[in-house]
C-alpha cells in the first residue's frame, strides 16, 4: 500500500475557501444526516484511530460544492485537508496514514497481503446478496452460498496458528487499515441479514471466529463513535433492492 500521488487544488481563494483545517464531505442520508456508506466508514475510523479532529458535511448531489464537482467529479467521501484533496477511500486512508503516523494502521507488507487475502471478494459477496431478490429462490440460495464461502475464507484464517490478538494481521495485536476496511463491510452484512434475510446465517453458529472478530471491533470507540443506526443501512440496502 503506496502512499496517493498529492493532488492539489490551485487557487483555493478562488472558490471562496480558506486553505485550513480537515473536512471530509460524504452522502446524507434521507434527513440530512450521515448516510450508509462503508467506504466513507472507512475513513473515518481511521480519522477516528489517529485522534484527529475533522468537519463532517454530509451531502447530496445538489448541495455538493462547485469545487468537488469540477475537480474531482463530485465523488465523495472526499477529504479536503489544507490545499490538498482525495476522493477514493483508501488514498485517503493512506494519506492520512503516512501523514498522521501514530498510531500506525499498517504493518508488515507481507501481514498485509495476507489479510487482504483472506477478505477478498466478501463485499461483493455481501451487496449481491443483500440486493437480491425475491428472498428465497434459487438464485439467492446460490448468493448465500457464495457469501458464506468468503466468510470460512475469513474463518480460517481467523483461526490460523500464531494469531494473539482479535485483528487480522499478523498476530492480530493491532487494528489496522484491513480492518477498517472490512469491519464497516461487515456491520452491513449484520444488518442486512436481520432486516431482510430473516437472519439466513447464524454467524454465532456457523462461524464463531468471524462473530468473535466482529465484536471485538465494533466495541472499539471508534467505531462505536461512527456508526450509523440500523435503520441506516437498511434505507440505503431497501433502495438498491427496489
Amino acid at each position: 500500500m503506496a502512499a496517493p500521488a498529492t493532488k492539489e487544488i490551485p487557487d483555493w481563494e478562488k472558490w471562496g475557501l480558506p486553505e485550513g483545517g480537515m473536512s471530509l464531505y460524504l452522502k446524507a442520508g434521507p434527513d440530512g444526516a450521515v448516510g450508509d456508506c462503508p467506504f466513507t466508514h472507512l475513513v473515518r475510523l481511521v480519522l477516528e484511530e489517529k485522534g484527529l479532529e475533522y468537519e463532517l458535511i454530509p451531502s447530496v448531489q445538489e448541495t455538493k460544492p462547485k469545487w468537488l464537482v469540477d475537480h474531482f467529479g463530485g465523488k465523495m467521501p472526499a477529504l479536503r485537508h489544507k490545499k490538498e484533496c482525495y476522493v477514493e477511500s483508501m488514498d485517503i486512508a493512506l494519506y492520512v496514514d503516512v501523514f498522521f503516523p501514530e498510531p500506525p494502521l499498517k504493518a508488515a507488507a507481507a501481514d498485509m497481503e495476507t489479510a487482504e487475502a483472506a477478505v477478498a471478494g466478501i463485499f461483493p459477496a455481501i451487496a449481491k446478496y443483500l440486493k437480491h431478490t425475491p428472498d428465497g429462490d434459487d438464485d439467492d440460495l446460490a448468493l448465500k452460498a457464495g457469501l458464506e464461502e468468503k466468510l470460512t475464507s475469513l474463518e480460517t484464517h481467523l483461526g490460523s496458528t500464531g494469531r494473539t490478538g482479535p485483528f487480522l494481521v499478523g498476530s492480530g495485536e493491532k487494528m489496522t487499515l484491513v480492518d477498517c476496511s472490512l469491519a464497516p463491510k461487515l456491520y452491513h452484512m449484520q444488518t442486512g441479514l436481520e432486516g431482510f434475510k430473516n437472519k439466513s446465517i447464524d454467524l454465532g453458529q456457523q462461524f464463531p471466529k468471524v462473530r468473535a472478530y466482529m465484536d471485538a471491533v465494533f466495541a472499539r470507540p471508534s467505531f462505536k463513535k461512527t456508526i450509523y443506526p440500523p435503520e441506516m443501512v437498511l434505507w440505503g440496502w431497501g433502495n438498491a433492492r427496489k
